[in-house]
């Protein structure tokens, strides 16, 4: 009787719950279908995380280079920016004490003719109006020739301290912009690396 009364009502209850599984079946693969697009969307956004970390860096790398040969040229023009500077304060320091006769025996001398020959952007009067004085063709003493000298080599000088200050604030912009790029490309290395664990975890 038991088995009986088992078999009424259980053939019941097991039509209803395979109809009731049977509606499920529609739901249950529209959930597979949205998580099987999820996961293949995680991959491909996991992906472009990872590439777009890779140029990031490469990006970096590369700015780091160019940085560096530009930090290695203005040094190199700093230095004989200041090197050409200082003879020339001691050319004029010398013409205008009236001693002339013993800085051009000094290696600044040497250095301010090298430059003098070298500067393309000089008038070719001036020129040889500050060559004839370095070949000792003026006059020991202060003289008007030596007065013309002066004015010629202050007019380099300040020419020089003015493109010297230039490149210097043309150098520290370059700086300033190449730590705020690499701050920026840090700041986004970090967040696509904490995007690539949490779409890892996923």
């Amino acid at each position: 009787e038991k088995f009986m009364c088992y078999c009424k009502t259980g053939g019941g209850e097991l039509a209803t719950s395979i109809s009731a599984a049977e509606a499920k079946v529609p739901a249950v693969s529209s959930d597979i279908e949205a998580a099987e697009s999820k996961l293949a969307q995680t991959k491909e956004d996991l992906k472009t995380a990872q590439s777009d970390r890779v140029a990031a860096k490469e990006a970096m790398a590369e700015a780091k280079a160019i940085r560096e040969k530009e930090a290695a040229a203005f040094a190199a023009e700093k230095a004989e920016a200041d090197t050409n500077i200082s003879a020339l304060k001691k050319a004029i320091a010398a013409l205008e004490r009236g001693m002339a006769g013993g800085f051009l025996q000094t290696p600044s001398a040497q250095i301010l003719r090298r430059l003098v020959q070298g500067k393309e952007d000089m008038i070719d009067m001036d020129r040889q109006e500050v060559l004839a004085f370095l070949s000792g063709g003026s006059t020991a003493g202060y003289s008007p020739s030596s007065g013309e000298v002066t004015g010629i080599l202050k007019e380099m000088q300040e020419t020089m301290e003015k493109s010297l200050a230039e490149s210097t604030a043309a150098e520290e912009a370059s700086v300033k912009s190449f730590e705020e790029m690499m701050a920026a490309k840090a700041k986004e290395v970090e967040a696509l690396g904490a995007s690539i664990e949490t779409k890892t975890t996923q």
